[in-house]
């Protein structure tokens, strides 16, 4: 409609009235009709504006299913893999205090660290691996040899596109473990395809919640702590494949 908003307020179709009848129709009237039609405010869903539609299509139709027809044949393992960051300068919560008073929680002033690697299947098994530094191509293969260690078939690791996992060194090692793993990838810009991405949102509000970790030391015990509850959790875990657009990958 050429109007200048990235989302339907109630300003913007007050604009859009007045554009097409001339019509300057008080806001709180906009808000009455648009109640009255079955429309609520509601937060957007948050999409990356690179991301192809059709690839996602594609994905969900094509690619996937014959992802999942071929685990099946090989009786091979699905897990949909992700790397995430943790800082301790991030607190998650509400606190209850007086009117006008907003409480103050103290945060170390620096962000300190933790990265880390993961993998989820939608029966609710849980992997991950703690790493120092940037991802690169050595530290994706320590993941995956541990992936296949004592593994009982093959696995499909289906990951996002980083470039890191489409390296030659990770191409090279994964030639010669082909009958242990095989990698997968999703369409670009498409996190919310990952179910793994949900296990990270479990992670961060597990772990920026409770007594803030001051220390980098802290926050990995605090985000281990956690990830090793979950691998007790199957259930949980299986729960965020509830998720309508994840639905597909249960």
């Amino acid at each position: 409609m050429k109007l200048p908003f990235a989302l339907w307020t109630r300003i913007a179709v007050q604009q859009l009235i007045k554009q097409l009848w001339a019509v300057e129709m008080p806001i709180r009237t906009v808000g009455h009709y648009l109640k009255r039609w079955g429309f609520t405010p509601q937060k957007p869903l948050k999409t990356a504006y690179k991301q192809n539609p059709k690839a996602v299509k594609a994905w969900l139709d094509t690619e996937y299913p014959e992802i999942a027809k071929r685990a099946k044949k090989e009786k091979a393992e699905i897990h949909w893999g992700d790397e995430t960051g943790l800082c301790n300068d991030s607190y998650h919560g509400r606190s209850y205090a007086p009117r006008g008073e907003t409480p103050a929680i103290k945060l170390h002033p620096r962000c300190q660290r933790v990265n880390l690697i993961s993998s989820v299947t939608n029966q609710g098994k849980v992997r991950f691996m703690v790493y120092k530094n940037k991802m690169n191509s050595q530290t994706m293969i320590k993941f995956m040899e541990r992936l296949i260690k004592g593994a009982d078939r093959k696995i499909f690791l289906i990951v996002d596109n980083l470039k890191v996992h489409h390296s030659y060194i990770v191409k090279d090692w994964l030639e010669e473990h082909e009958s242990e793993i095989e990698l997968f990838f999703l369409p670009s810009y498409s996190p919310e395809l990952n179910p793994d991405e949900y296990l990270n949102c479990d992670l961060k509000a597990g772990v920026h919640s409770g007594v803030p970790a001051r220390t980098k030391k802290e926050l990995s015990q605090k985000a281990i702590s956690h990830l090793r509850k979950l691998q007790k959790l199957p259930g949980r875990v299986k729960k965020y494949f509830k998720h309508p657009k994840i639905a597909y990958a249960a």
